[in-house]
Formats: structure tokens, C-alpha cells, sequence
């Protein structure tokens, strides 16, 4: 029987399971960014339709859809910019945790 090398068999090894924790917290953020997508494009829409665009700046109704439009379209950029942001940098900080053991 051959004998084997213990950092041979270490790195055939799958990596360690993330912990409860983190995969909590990761599904804990992947939640809020959910609900987030949803909510705030919808909601700057219609408030952006009726109490901006309608109320305060006088457009037709025909025209508040198209701005209206936009600002939910900029605010599902904006919450996906975030939530790739946030995701980065709890990627790069368990890389930094792992290369410090």
C-alpha cells in the first residue's frame, strides 16, 4: 500500500462548507435586495407619476408614464448596483478571513 502525502490529500479535499452564519446572512441580504427590487421600482413609479411629474411639473398623464418609466428603470439599476457592490465586498472580506487561518 502506497503511502500518501498529507498536503497531497489536503488539497484533493473539497473545501470546508460555508457556516451557518454566513449562509444565513447571505440569504438574509439576498432577501432585502429582493423585496427591495420589487417595492422601490414600483413605488418611485406611481408616486413619481402622480406627485412629480402630474402635480408638481403639470404634464399629461400621457407624459408622466414615460418619465415615470425612467425613474423605476433607474432605480432597478441603482438597487442592482448596490446589491453587486454589497455582494463584492462580502465575497472579498471571507476571502480575507480564509487567507489569514
Amino acid at each position: 500500500m502506497d503511502r500518501y502525502d498529507k498536503t497531497a490529500l489536503n488539497a484533493l479535499a473539497p473545501p470546508e462548507p460555508r457556516t451557518e452564519g454566513s449562509l444565513a446572512a447571505t440569504l438574509r441580504t439576498l432577501l432585502f435586495f429582493t423585496t427591495l427590487m420589487i417595492l422601490l421600482p414600483i413605488g418611485l413609479y406611481f408616486s413619481s407619476k402622480v406627485y412629480v411629474f402630474e402635480d408638481t411639473l403639470g404634464m399629461s398623464n400621457r407624459d408622466s408614464y414615460f418619465y415615470a418609466a425612467i425613474v423605476a428603470v433607474v432605480a432597478v439599476h441603482v438597487v442592482l448596483a448596490l446589491f453587486v457592490y454589497v455582494a463584492w465586498n462580502e465575497g472579498s472580506q471571507q476571502w480575507r478571513e480564509g487567507k489569514q487561518d
